[in-house]
């Protein structure tokens, strides 16, 4: 099944009217907020392009078929810039806002995408990207759809990306759902928010819903009523993740370990040289490699799948237990999530044949959060047959969608 295949033939079907609909008008009022700085309209979609882009895109994804109903609403895309901090330091961050065109009082949705190295391909450089249109036209069945595009992409390029590092994943997230409540005070005529807030995401973005979901629920919950969250395919346990790799004899994604040990590095998540877990040449090319030009595959070429190439002997057999490497431990401890006792609804869900993260991650997080007290009736989990880490995504996120529309019902 190759839906980038299906999806570009529909993108190129439509792009004359998507190119007509785009507006280089960039409205700057944030200077009295906290932190919305400005907007910008990306792209409109009416509902006779979502309705064609769904029923082509079911065609090989059945399941598709099922979101038609909720289609209510035009969309208008705006890439969004606001502050967040970073490292002690103010920046500008930025990702998209879907807005029905419809005025209304909404909910919010925040979607946290998957593993990106590309800037070019980031949510607010790329509107128009495939994936991320089936995630903006959630914006048609009622919600505001908000999508950051992490620190390192869009707006605060080319800092380093701070790859499945806990903190200032959270605060760009936490402060871009801040901007978005005063982008509604006054920058969208005729649209409020409902203090109803939803998330959904997979792979790293997955580990990031539920990092976001933990935060909101524990730190936030004053500022934001969480209704419940869908998490897609998420490495939650990193620890876990890094000993099941180093586990393997060949790693078919090294863009992987490559990525957490760059991000790691940059953000002083550890005090061992590069040295000490990789293998030259891959130490001296690894900074080389995440400067947000090259692609998955092109990382992946550059470095190798074989594990005792790539890493040293002493961070093969000393990684779990060697005084050495006791900071590369404890940075990844620190930066999994710890399952707690949740109170508001959660759906876990993953493939069941991924081998870029193995389903016991979502097995091992089902199975704590339950033994940590929450209610086997509100975290559920769903191991989908048949279907890997990139084929999973639209199954997932597919049950993801329709688990948060439920619970919005029932809300």
């Amino acid at each position: 099944m190759n839906i980038k295949r299906i999806i570009f033939r529909v993108s190129t079907l439509f792009v004359v009217i998507i190119v007509t609909l785009v507006s280089c008008s960039k409205d700057d009022d944030g200077q009295g907020y906290s932190y919305y700085i400005s907007k910008e309209l990306a792209v409109t979609y009416n509902k006779g392009y979502i309705n064609n882009l769904l029923d082509i895109v079911s065609g090989s994804i059945p399941e598709v078929s099922s979101l038609k109903p909720l289609v209510v609403s035009d969309v208008n895309i705006y890439k969004v810039v606001y502050k967040t901090t970073i490292d002690g330091k103010q920046i500008e961050a930025s990702g998209l806002v879907c807005v029905p065109l419809t005025p209304g009082d909404y909910p919010v949705l925040s979607f946290q995408n998957g593993t990106n190295t590309v800037n070019a391909y980031s949510p607010s450089e790329f509107a128009i990207n495939y994936p991320y249109q089936l995630v903006e036209i959630i914006a048609s069945m009622g919600y505001v759809v908000v999508i950051a595009d992490y620190p390192g992409f869009g707006e605060s390029f080319p800092l380093p990306h701070p790859y499945l590092v806990a903190e200032p994943t959270v605060r760009s997230l936490i402060d871009m759902l801040y901007a978005v409540k005063e982008l509604s005070i006054s920058e969208l005529n005729g649209i409020s928010l409902k203090n109803e807030y939803y998330l959904l995401g997979y792979s790293q973005g997955g580990w990031a819903t539920l990092e976001l979901h933990k935060a909101i629920e524990t730190d936030y919950s004053t500022d934001f009523n969480l209704i419940g969250s869908a998490c897609g395919a998420g490495p939650y346990n990193i620890f876990l993740l890094m000993q099941s790799m180093l586990n393997a004899t060949n790693y078919p994604m090294p863009v992987y370990i490559g990525y957490i040990i760059n991000a790691y590095k940059a953000y002083n998540q550890f005090t061992n040289p590069v040295t000490d877990i990789l293998n030259e040449p891959y130490a001296t090319r690894l900074g080389s490699l995440y400067n947000g030009f090259l692609s998955s595959d092109e990382i992946n070429a550059q470095l190798t799948t074989s594990l005792t190439q790539l890493i040293t002997p002493g961070f093969l057999s000393g990684f779990a237990s060697s005084a050495n490497y006791s900071s590369v431990r404890k940075a990844l401890n620190e930066n999994s999530i710890t399952p707690y006792h949740s109170y508001k609804p959660l759906l876990l869900i993953h493939g069941e044949k991924d081998t870029d993260v193995n389903p016991s991650a979502t097995e091992t997080m089902y199975s704590g959060m339950i033994q940590a007290g929450t209610s086997p009736e509100l975290c559920k989990k769903v191991i989908v047959p048949g279907v890997g880490h990139g084929d999973g995504v639209a199954p997932c996120m597919i049950q993801g969608i329709l688990f948060l529309n439920s619970l919005r019902k029932s809300n």
